[in-house]
């Protein structure tokens, strides 16, 4: 063992107290690092929560608070609902409570009334409720304890769409939820022609909203090349959408007309075959009926060269037969003259 170092040993282990020191030192150090970095991790994750809680494409659901600790909760997305159906329109008070005595509004500004649905006093006021909503709107009278309310709306319509205010009078709160209606119908290929360039096919689909797109797609799910789509609203706001497209033989012959609205979400579709032999060009009605007019005017033409034909060789032989009886009687009226010329001689 050396004098001028001094080996202190625990247990196992054996180290130089200098170099043990500077251990020390270092992992102090590494330690108050270390809790640095715990801090502004734990910061940030934070931040990512409340970020999450605010952006506007969260799929969690938005709240509106208010005055004290109470908010109200629902959707943070449009909801969407096709005509004919039954929907609820989700609207909660947080922390829970009961508010079955207390006064719950659901209402459309856009509407005159406003009102669709009010509850007050332990009851349904229906003579503040807008006619177009009656016996269609209604609460979980059984849920108002839990502060849930919600309101389902059944037999949606097309006039349903629009934005509708779920509020507490009590606690000034409200929240505000936006309904989109769509109507769908399945599109029909309804006409079928063939041309010198190749089979025209058109699609029709009545009865949607909002206003759908129409595609042509080959039996690959290639998008086609079609003529633009023509599109009218009736006077119900459902809108029938009408596409032409021309299509070549191709190895399958199978064709779909498409016909999608993003905005809900829907899509509807038909598909088509078309044999191979369809494809060979037959001539067309308007071709035949050129082919007999040509037909009819050469008939008329040789029937009216014949006839002149005959008038001509009628008229020769009329001539002829003229012409023979006039050298007849010439003949005849020589020989009487000869005759009475032989007569006066004679006497």
């Amino acid at each position: 063992m050396m004098n001028d170092k001094r080996i202190s040993r625990t247990g196992n282990f054996s180290f130089d107290e200098e170099a043990g020191n500077k251990d020390k030192a270092l992992f102090h150090e590494a330690h108050h690092v270390n809790l640095k970095v715990v801090q502004w991790s734990g910061i940030l994750t934070s931040m990512l929560e409340m970020w999450d809680q605010l952006k506007p494409n969260s799929n969690a659901l938005r709240s509106v608070s208010s005055s004290g600790r109470h908010q109200i909760v629902g959707p943070s997305q449009p909801v969407v609902a096709l005509v004919g159906d039954d929907i609820i329109l989700l609207c909660n008070l947080k922390p829970a409570m009961n508010v079955l005595d207390m006064t719950v509004e659901w209402a459309r500004p856009d509407l005159d009334p406003r009102f669709i649905y009010v509850w007050r006093d332990g009851v349904e006021l229906e003579s503040k409720k807008h006619p177009s909503y009656r016996g269609r709107t209604s609460l979980f009278i059984g849920k108002l304890k839990f502060g849930d309310i919600s309101l389902k709306l059944s037999k949606v319509k097309i006039t349903d769409e629009g934005r509708y205010r779920c509020f507490i009078p009590d606690f000034k709160l409200e929240f505000v939820i936006d309904l989109v209606v769509g109507a769908v119908s399945s599109p029909v290929i309804f006409n079928i022609d063939r041309t010198t360039s190749g089979v025209v096919l058109e699609c029709e689909s009545k009865g949607w909203h909002p206003e759908p797109e129409v595609f042509w797609l080959d039996g690959d799910g290639n998008v086609l090349s079609a003529g633009p789509t023509e599109t009218v609203q009736g006077p119900d706001d459902l809108y029938t959408v009408s596409s032409r497209v021309t299509v070549e033989k191709r190895h399958s012959n199978n064709f779909t007309c498409k016909v999608e609205q993003k905005n809900i979400n829907q899509t509807r579709e038909t598909n088509i075959h078309i044999s191979a032999s369809f494809f060979t060009v037959q001539p067309s009605s308007a071709v035949c009926i050129f082919f007999v007019i040509i037909l009819v005017i050469v008939l008329l033409c040789s029937s009216a060269v014949a006839f002149a034909w005959w008038k001509w060789r009628k008229g020769r032989k009329k001539k002829t037969i003229q012409n023979l009886q006039l050298e007849s009687l010439k003949q005849k009226d020589e020989e009487q003259h000869g005759k009475d010329k032989l007569e006066d001689q004679n006497s």
